[in-house]
């Protein structure tokens, strides 16, 4: 005879069994260590099946550090850094934080340039689209992350954010599409979401994220594994002070036409007019 429970009674003794629970509701087991090929493939097709429902067919990537926030913001920073010091001008600790506060504070205006270039793109290739070309895609947190999303949002137009998981967690930016915002765990995925769509990259100044981003990109290019893209590197004295590619050329390390993969712009209507042009010319920049 089949048990049967009452309302308010005890769950029955297999409904507590970790074995009895379906495999894709069981946390624990999805979370094992050797399940970790199953949770990569998820975590590809997720973002892959929701970005083909909305129909999605191309994207500009826009890359950059979180630290770099919209210039009201940095000049906040810095006020309340030198009232501090008012109080403790001989603080070393203290000065050191005015002095990064203040080198970030004059890196604000790529802020807006990122906020432009997404505004530019999103109301020229969007409203022509239906949404569906060159839609901008960032990592979805602060920064010039947020800008860009800020720049689609200005002109009601689709943005993505790929968030990612990290022990200090990361929170979505308010502008990106609400339905077009995913979060990871793996980076490999994420990346991977960077690239498959992309059309254009554009890496404003950063640190280890944008850098780690910005090469993956260049070596994809360089060994053929990708198709490609227009690669901008915005901010020409930034890039050029941060990294000596003419070196790496002279040292034997890249060939001269490795520097060919990217160009250089400093306005958001720079950056633009080459990936047009890029993308208008059958065997890319010219």
């Amino acid at each position: 005879m089949a048990q049967k429970k009452t309302n308010g009674s005890a769950p029955f003794w297999w409904e507590n069994q970790a074995s009895y629970r379906l495999a894709f509701e069981d946390k624990d087991f999805m979370a094992r260590p050797d399940l970790r090929p199953l949770r990569l493939q998820l975590e590809l097709m997720k973002t892959d099946l929701a970005l083909a429902e909305h129909n999605i067919r191309s994207t500009i990537v826009v890359f950059g550090g979180t630290r770099i926030l919209e210039p009201k913001e940095c000049e906040k920073r810095v006020k309340a850094l030198e009232a501090e010091l008012k109080k403790n001008p001989r603080d070393p600790v203290l000065l050191k934080k005015l002095n990064v506060a203040k080198r970030v504070q004059a890196k604000s205006g790529y802020y807006d340039e990122a906020r432009r270039f997404a505004l530019l793109v999103s109301s020229e290739t969007q409203s022509k689209a239906n949404g569906a070309e060159y839609v901008i895609v960032t990592g979805g947190g602060p920064g010039i992350m947020e800008a860009a999303n800020r720049g689609a949002h200005d002109c009601n137009a689709k943005s993505v954010g790929l968030n990612i998981k990290l022990p200090n967690e990361q929170t979505p930016n308010p502008y990106i599409t609400h339905d077009l915002c995913f979060q990871f765990r793996y980076f490999a995925v994420r990346k991977m979401h960077f690239l498959m769509r992309a059309k254009a990259l554009v890496a404003f100044p950063g640190g280890f994220g944008t850098l780690d981003e910005l090469f993956e990109a260049l070596t994809l290019v360089q060994t053929d594994r990708t198709t490609r893209i227009p690669i901008i590197l915005f901010g020409k004295a930034y890039w050029t002070q941060l990294i000596n590619f003419d070196f790496m050329v002279d040292e034997g390390t890249i060939d001269s036409g490795d520097l060919n993969s990217f160009r250089f712009a400093d306005t958001a209507e720079e950056a633009w007019h080459l990936i047009r042009d890029y993308n208008t010319e059958p065997l890319g920049w010219k």
